[in-house]
């Protein structure tokens, strides 16, 4: 009976010792790294001039908001912000009825972003544990009327805010946003959306020049783009990273075999059929090449994996190599995939 009861306990201990060992692959210490994120809020800026002091004002925003005024003038279509006629633009986008009814929304939902500095510093820290020569870009927030979710630009990040005002919001519906897409559209999907949007400003897909542009060339580089996600917010769930629900995220889980045989069966992967690319990697509310129970892009989660596998299986791989490395079948070879 001892002899049992001591088995036992040395079978627990190899048990618990095994799990305590496990190690999140996501998980890095980053409480050493000093980031400071303090947005400036372009919109309360802008919304609470009177109209006749919006033109005398430009001068000031120039200086305030530096090149991001730039960027959000060539978002709202009013050109560039050293022409004469960009006062009278600002001024027609600052007097707009429905642009002002927007404002009031976005200080409801949002009175203050504290929340959003928080995430975006802790963020930031990740990336500078992984890229330790970059530079933090400065964050704002602006209404962009309902144009861009996030803007990004060279040490620029900002956010469109009327693109987060919740699921629920009035006037998505009236724009013709799927629900789908609007399911996405709230609060704490943006730190997620800025940190793929500076990702994809990073390493742009047309920049990097991949030797071809087919169907395994994108689910790759997308999936290292939401692998970048993921490292950069390890505590933030599959289901937001990727925009899927819980029941989506279940299937591709379930069907990651049968999804990645499909592709290989039918010899998708190396289809340079854009409208193949479209169906695969596009918006949608499922993936058309497997059931209506898919999400749409749910092949992205395919070239994560992918991705996700090659790290893993080659040790001393850094995130910003993967990036460079535009061999797709290179990298499908070294990843030894394998979904079960």
């Amino acid at each position: 009976m001892r002899s049992r009861v001591l088995t036992f306990i040395l079978l627990l201990l190899v048990v618990t010792t095994a799990t305590s060992c496990k190690k999140n692959h996501y998980k890095v210490n980053t409480s050493s790294i000093k980031v400071n994120i303090e947005i400036k809020r372009l919109e309360k800026d802008l919304f609470t001039l009177s109209p006749n002091e919006v033109i005398p004002m430009v001068p000031s925003l120039k200086k305030k908001y530096d090149g991001f005024l730039q960027l959000f003038s060539l978002v709202i279509n009013s050109g560039d912000i050293n022409e004469a006629s960009f006062g009278d633009f600002l001024l027609r986008f600052c007097s707009d009825k429905q642009n002002n009814e927007v404002y009031g929304l976005t200080m409801k939902q949002f009175p203050d972003i504290k929340s959003v500095e928080k995430g975006l510093t802790d963020a930031f820290r990740h990336y500078l544990y992984y890229f330790p020569g970059k530079r933090v870009p400065a964050v704002f927030t602006c209404i962009t009327g309902f144009n861009n979710s996030i803007i990004a630009g060279d040490s620029l990040l900002g956010i469109g805010l009327d693109r987060y005002l919740g699921a629920g919001c009035e006037y998505y519906p009236r724009l013709n946003i799927y629900k789908y897409i609007a399911a996405r559209m709230t609060p704490e999907n943006i730190v997620p959306d800025c940190m793929y949007g500076w990702g994809a400003s990073e390493w742009d897909f047309s920049t990097l020049k991949y030797p071809v542009d087919n169907v395994l060339s994108e689910i790759i580089h997308d999936g290292k783009l939401k692998y970048f996600e993921k490292c950069m917010l390890p505590e933030t769930s599959d289901e937001i990273i990727f925009g899927f629900t819980p029941d989506q995220m279940k299937f591709c889980r379930n069907n990651e075999s049968q999804m990645w045989q499909y592709l290989v069966e039918n010899n998708l992967l190396f289809s340079s059929d854009q409208f193949n690319i479209r169906k695969l990697v596009g918006e949608a509310p499922f993936t058309g090449y497997f059931t209506k129970d898919s999400p749409g892009r749910a092949a992205v989660w395919l070239g994560f994996r992918i991705v996700e596998s090659y790290m893993m299986n080659n040790s001393g791989i850094k995130i910003e190599e993967i990036f460079k490395n535009t061999d797709v079948q290179s990298i499908l070879e070294k990843a030894k995939y394998n979904p079960r």
